[in-house]
């Protein structure tokens, strides 16, 4: 019987993924700036942190920075002197979370890469392989970031992805809008590659995680 709710979802905030200072600021800061309200929930942040130690992530990339606030996360979780490089296709986001990144003292080693995903990912095939992947971006592009990601991730690396759930829209196709039917695919696409071994993680909207398993 499934149990997770949002009063759960609540308990687990409040026990494993307590915001500090500069996590609330950048999650605060983010609408008033002007950009979306889309960050990831404080709980789907934790786990990137805790996946990105788990699979000892010393080099790392995002795709869709928005304001920062899942790098800060992520960048918490890399080893000592690991590296996260975040692609932002708008130039005022990146220089929002260039700002956020820096209050957090992660401005260091987080750099944000400005420009399209297919533009800028070519130019990062010389530092691969990659430990932890992180893609939130435009949901047409998942799927091409997701071939081009588990050809650049180690043999035990992992790729993840938010809004797997798409709100719950991916299980209705009246609902379905054409985001939903961009993620329907490419979960289905993960799921079925025997590259890796896949599932999603259910709090939140849902993150997708894929460990490379084999070439």
């Amino acid at each position: 019987m499934t149990t997770y709710n949002h009063h759960l979802s609540r308990y687990h905030e409040g026990l494993f993924a307590i915001e500090d200072q500069a996590l609330r600021f950048a999650r605060e800061n983010t609408p008033k700036k002007g950009l979306p309200p889309l960050n990831v929930r404080p709980e789907e942040g934790r786990f990137l942190q805790i996946v990105a130690r788990m699979c000892g992530a010393d080099t790392a990339l995002e795709i869709g920075t928005l304001g920062g606030y899942s790098a800060i996360w992520i960048a918490r979780g890399l080893l000592p002197g690991g590296r996260l490089i975040t692609i932002e296709r708008d130039p005022y986001h990146a220089e929002i979370a260039r700002q956020h990144l820096h209050i957090a003292k992660l401005d260091q080693c987080v750099e944000v890469r400005v420009g399209e995903a297919p533009a800028v990912l070519p130019g990062l095939e010389d530092s691969s392989p990659f430990d932890f992947i992180f893609v939130d971006a435009d949901k047409s592009s998942y799927i091409d970031c997701y071939d081009w990601a588990i050809q650049h991730l180690r043999i035990g690396g992992v790729f993840t992805a938010h809004n797997a759930f798409r709100g719950g829209a991916i299980l209705n196709a009246e609902t379905a809008d054409s985001a939903a039917l961009h993620i329907q695919a490419f979960n289905q696409h993960v799921a079925g590659d025997e590259r890796a071994l896949s599932m999603i993680y259910p709090a939140g909207d849902g993150t997708l995680v894929a460990v490379k398993i084999k070439d």
